[in-house]
Protein backbone atom coordinates (compact mmCIF):
# COMPACT_ATOMS: atom_id res chain seq x y z
CA UNK A 1 0.00 0.00 0.00
CA UNK A 2 1.55 3.48 -0.79
CA UNK A 3 2.12 5.78 1.40
CA UNK A 4 0.29 9.33 0.91
CA UNK A 5 2.06 12.56 2.26
CA UNK A 6 1.19 15.84 2.01
CA UNK A 7 4.14 18.60 1.10
CA UNK A 8 4.15 22.29 0.57
CA UNK A 9 5.88 23.28 -2.98
CA UNK A 10 6.78 26.20 -4.88
CA UNK A 11 3.71 26.67 -7.53
CA UNK A 12 6.85 28.04 -9.96
CA UNK A 13 9.00 25.05 -9.53
CA UNK A 14 9.62 22.58 -12.09
CA UNK A 15 7.68 19.22 -12.67
CA UNK A 16 9.35 16.36 -11.31
CA UNK A 17 11.60 14.91 -13.47
CA UNK A 18 10.88 10.84 -14.74
CA UNK A 19 12.86 8.40 -12.64
CA UNK A 20 16.41 8.46 -14.02
CA UNK A 21 16.29 11.51 -15.50
CA UNK A 22 18.43 14.56 -14.91
CA UNK A 23 17.65 16.83 -11.92
CA UNK A 24 15.96 19.88 -12.30
CA UNK A 25 15.69 21.13 -9.13
CA UNK A 26 11.82 20.50 -8.35
CA UNK A 27 12.90 19.75 -4.67
CA UNK A 28 9.99 17.12 -4.08
CA UNK A 29 12.87 14.28 -2.69
CA UNK A 30 14.06 16.81 -0.36
CA UNK A 31 10.88 17.93 0.49
CA UNK A 32 9.60 14.05 1.30
CA UNK A 33 12.63 13.26 3.48
CA UNK A 34 15.90 14.32 4.34
CA UNK A 35 18.82 12.28 2.94
CA UNK A 36 21.76 10.92 4.73
CA UNK A 37 23.01 14.34 5.34
CA UNK A 38 19.76 16.53 5.71
CA UNK A 39 19.52 13.43 8.72
CA UNK A 40 22.35 15.33 10.27
CA UNK A 41 21.48 18.81 9.41
CA UNK A 42 17.92 18.28 10.07
CA UNK A 43 18.45 16.36 13.00
CA UNK A 44 15.41 14.51 11.93
CA UNK A 45 14.73 11.30 9.67
CA UNK A 46 10.87 12.83 8.32
CA UNK A 47 9.70 15.72 7.01
CA UNK A 48 11.59 18.32 5.07
CA UNK A 49 14.94 18.47 5.04
CA UNK A 50 15.90 21.53 6.80
CA UNK A 51 18.74 22.14 4.42
CA UNK A 52 16.48 23.04 1.44
CA UNK A 53 16.45 26.21 -0.29
CA UNK A 54 14.46 27.89 -2.79
CA UNK A 55 16.14 29.75 -5.47
CA UNK A 56 13.86 32.61 -6.25
CA UNK A 57 16.42 33.70 -9.55
CA UNK A 58 16.86 30.03 -11.06
CA UNK A 59 12.94 29.05 -9.72
CA UNK A 60 14.70 26.04 -8.20
CA UNK A 61 15.26 24.50 -5.12
CA UNK A 62 18.94 23.81 -4.25
CA UNK A 63 20.35 21.91 -1.54
CA UNK A 64 21.38 24.35 1.56
CA UNK A 65 24.50 22.04 2.07
CA UNK A 66 25.75 22.28 -1.41
CA UNK A 67 24.86 25.51 -1.86
CA UNK A 68 26.06 27.15 1.75
CA UNK A 69 27.48 25.03 3.74
CA UNK A 70 28.48 27.49 6.58
CA UNK A 71 25.28 28.63 7.02
CA UNK A 72 22.86 25.60 6.93
CA UNK A 73 25.20 24.07 9.50
CA UNK A 74 25.92 27.48 11.59
CA UNK A 75 24.48 25.72 14.67
CA UNK A 76 25.49 23.19 14.51
CA UNK A 77 28.84 21.13 16.61
CA UNK A 78 32.21 22.19 15.44
CA UNK A 79 33.05 18.62 14.19
CA UNK A 80 30.14 18.37 12.15
CA UNK A 81 31.16 21.94 11.03
CA UNK A 82 34.76 20.75 10.49
CA UNK A 83 34.20 18.23 7.90
CA UNK A 84 34.68 20.27 4.86
CA UNK A 85 35.38 18.79 1.78
CA UNK A 86 34.46 15.75 3.00
CA UNK A 87 31.50 16.42 4.09
CA UNK A 88 30.43 17.79 0.27
CA UNK A 89 31.32 14.80 -1.48
CA UNK A 90 29.08 12.81 1.20
CA UNK A 91 26.40 15.47 0.23
CA UNK A 92 27.20 14.87 -3.29
CA UNK A 93 27.06 11.03 -3.44
CA UNK A 94 24.35 10.98 -0.49
CA UNK A 95 21.56 13.36 -2.93
CA UNK A 96 23.03 11.77 -5.83
CA UNK A 97 24.19 14.87 -7.63
CA UNK A 98 24.83 13.97 -11.45
CA UNK A 99 23.00 10.35 -11.11
CA UNK A 100 19.76 11.35 -12.52
CA UNK A 101 16.28 11.13 -10.36
CA UNK A 102 16.00 8.71 -7.76
CA UNK A 103 12.54 9.78 -6.15
CA UNK A 104 10.26 7.32 -6.71
CA UNK A 105 7.42 9.73 -5.31
CA UNK A 106 4.51 11.00 -7.67
CA UNK A 107 3.34 14.80 -7.16
CA UNK A 108 -0.38 15.75 -7.76
CA UNK A 109 -1.76 19.00 -7.14
CA UNK A 110 -4.00 19.21 -3.84
CA UNK A 111 -7.76 19.25 -4.07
Amino acid sequence: MAREQVVFWQAQAPAKPAFGAPCNGCGLCCLAEPCPMGMLISRRRKGTCAALRWDDAALQYRCGVLQDAGRVASDAPAWRRGLGRLRLALARRWIAAGAGCDAHLRAEPAE
